[in-house]
């Protein structure tokens, strides 16, 4: 018996054991998704208990918050556990929100792929690599079906593993409109007592990891070469890595200048909308992504766009951004540039950020979703 309620059967099992409280991209994608499934009735397979839906209780230590060791023990939990549960709920489909999934079974599966960067940009040393070279092909072979979030990941899934594109139906993700939307606040951001984020001038902003595909040296080196750049700084949001965080400062050290870029580590999701609406603009150069979450939420705030034209940034961006070639530094700094001096630009971009942001929703990849779940149930 689970620890919520006696369930004796269900035809789709929803596998939430990636949700946990401070939630990483997938893990929001779940729990925006899974409201939209009811109509189907199914079961979620969690930690904690939502009373609106038929839930089947699992362990609450398989999440990324217990880092490689949660990996690992949601990957055997997958393979020996949710066979189990599957027969004894005589479930006709498993539907994961992300790539993993009981291998050599008679489960029926679905699955999401949100990206191959793995392998795109791959680590010798690192088990994400083995990861999705052995096991996620095996899980895509199996499986009845793929879903993913962009024609872009739907064409790294053909190319790097030959699975056919009858398989695989691209839905792209939204934002939470109600959190990510225009504040029009002004460049003083406090907490009742201090200054949150200080600054003197008006700031250049990027939000992600400092992975070296995220091309944020190629990123400072433009911001070094910008005309006047003393009247503006440059705000590099998000997790700061133990390996790539260093080179990356004293690459700010050795261009001189220090006291105008700021790593601000992460930042709450509390505050995001607030340093989106006051940045000059979002600059994301990223060399690939899946889908690109800070586009979105940066466009949905009204706040101008600079971002790569690769993979699926322009699917995300549309028109309502400049897009660059990454690997160029020079048409970085004139994007920028441009931005800072043309005010009338700067307006047109927040006007079509907004747009073409609402043109995004959790309603619309929830039901796109339901519709590609009952054509296997």
């Amino acid at each position: 018996m689970n620890g919520f309620s006696l369930i004796e059967m269900s035809k789709i099992l929803f596998n939430l054991s990636i949700v946990f409280s401070q939630p990483t991209g997938i893990s929001n994608y779940a729990k925006n998704l899974f409201p939209f499934l009811k109509t189907l009735n199914p079961t979620l397979l969690a930690a904690q208990n939502y009373p609106e839906f038929n839930c089947y209780s699992i362990p609450d230590n398989l999440t990324p918050a217990q880092g490689t060791k949660g990996h690992f023990d949601r990957l055997v939990w997958t393979q020996f556990q949710l066979p189990k549960i599957y027969q004894k709920l005589k479930s006709q489909l498993i539907f994961s929100p992300l790539p993993e999934a009981p291998l050599y079974t008679d489960c029926r599966l679905m699955v999401m792929v949100h990206d191959l960067i793995p392998l795109r940009f791959p680590k010798l040393l690192s088990p994400l690599t083995h990861y999705f070279r052995y096991y996620i092909p095996q899980v895509l072979t199996q499986a009845e079906h793929i879903i993913c979030n962009s024609d872009a990941t739907a064409g790294d899934i053909i190319d790097f593993y030959h699975i056919s594109a009858s398989k695989i139906t691209p839905i792209p993700l939204a934002h939470d409109a109600n959190h990510f939307r225009p504040l029009h606040l002004t460049l003083h951001l406090n907490n009742g007592e201090q200054d949150t984020y200080p600054t003197r001038c008006p700031y250049f902003l990027y939000i992600g990891r400092h992975d070296p595909y995220k091309n944020l040296h190629r990123l400072i080196t433009a911001f070094a070469a910008l005309s006047h750049n003393g009247e503006y700084e440059l705000w590099l949001a998000g997790p700061q890595n133990r390996r790539f965080t260093p080179m990356l400062q004293k690459q700010v050290q050795e261009l001189g200048i220090t006291d105008k870029v700021k790593f601000l580590n992460y930042v709450p999701y509390s505050e995001l909308p607030k340093i989106m609406s006051c940045a000059i603009a979002l600059v994301f150069p990223s060399l690939w992504e899946g889908f690109g979450f800070p586009v979105l939420e940066a466009m949905a705030c009204g706040t101008p766009v600079i971002t790569s034209k690769l993979s699926s940034l322009p699917e995300v961006a549309g028109d309502a951004a400049i897009l660059i070639n990454p690997y160029n530094v020079e048409e970085m700094t004139h994007a920028m540039q441009t931005i800072a001096t043309d005010s009338v630009l700067r307006q047109h971009l927040s006007i079509q950020s907004i747009s073409r942001a609402n043109q995004f929703s959790w309603e619309k990849t929830g039901l796109a979703t339901v519709e590609v779940l009952k054509q296997y149930l």
